[in-house]
């Protein structure tokens, strides 16, 4: 029970990644605030997580909206008293070439996938400075090490991810507050697994260990950069790719 007694805020937790970090998070001991937009899906983890005694709290929302960003962490610390950890995972892929590309397309990826985690990360840290303490973790991408074509909008706001963990881990340690990113490669979601085979094969060709990552491994680096064990571990991005980027 590595987290008993934490409170966590999960964005883009009812479904893929998210979900199952918001469950294992809860499965350790802590009280979960689960976020996104599909209020039925959050309830059915919610549901999911109370058959083994876990916690966790729907809060509906989009977080390319300021305002859902600070009612989210309000509403943390109103259920627990304080926030432990933030894990920003809630982001969009809109595929496509450069000359495709449209404004809708772009505002939209930059609001959810770099506007929204600065939302996040500014009402969260606001609320970590008062106890100096907390962990943030933003989940990035492969993407944005790897080049990879059509992704070149989502790659950049990824590559954002990554500039803005190094750059706030500097300005938030003084204040005893972790911040660390994840960058996973092919992950079987259900995202994934609507991509025809012929393309997943592709995929695995590039792969060198040959397969596709699952949902847990990446739930467990999440988990384990919020523990005890990464208490001196800041401003990094760990790749979780399967060799991919290599």
């Amino acid at each position: 029970m590595r987290f008993e007694g934490k409170c966590v805020v999960v964005t883009g937790a009812s479904s893929g990644m998210g979900r199952r970090i918001a469950l294992d998070f809860a499965k350790e001991g802590a009280t979960v605030v689960a976020v996104a937009r599909r209020k039925e899906r959050l309830d059915e983890i919610a549901a999911e997580a109370e058959a083994f005694a876990g916690k966790i709290l729907p809060y509906q929302g989009d977080v390319s909206k300021e305002e859902v960003c600070n009612g989210m962490i309000d509403f943390a610390v109103e259920v627990c008293g304080k926030l432990d950890i933030l894990v920003n995972n809630a982001g969009v892929v809109d595929d496509a070439y450069l000359l495709m590309l449209n404004n809708d397309s772009l505002d939209r990826s930059l609001d959810i996938n770099v506007k929204g985690y600065f939302y996040c990360s500014q009402q969260a840290a606001l609320k970590m400075f008062k106890q100096k303490s907390g962990r943030i973790v933003n989940v990035s991408s492969v993407s944005s090490k790897l080049a990879l074509a059509g992704q070149s909008v989502y790659g950049a706001t990824k590559g954002a991810v990554n500039s803005m963990t190094a750059t706030l881990a500097k300005e938030l340690a003084p204040y005893g507050i972790q911040v660390n990113a994840v960058a996973p490669g092919f992950i079987t979601t259900e995202m994934i697994e609507a991509i025809p085979e012929e393309k997943k094969e592709e995929y695995l060709k590039n792969i060198p260990m040959g397969r596709l990552g699952k949902v847990e491994e990446v739930a467990e680096v999440v988990n384990m950069l919020c523990s005890d064990v990464a208490s001196y571990i800041t401003g990094q991005v760990i790749v979780i790719d399967g060799g991919l980027s290599l």
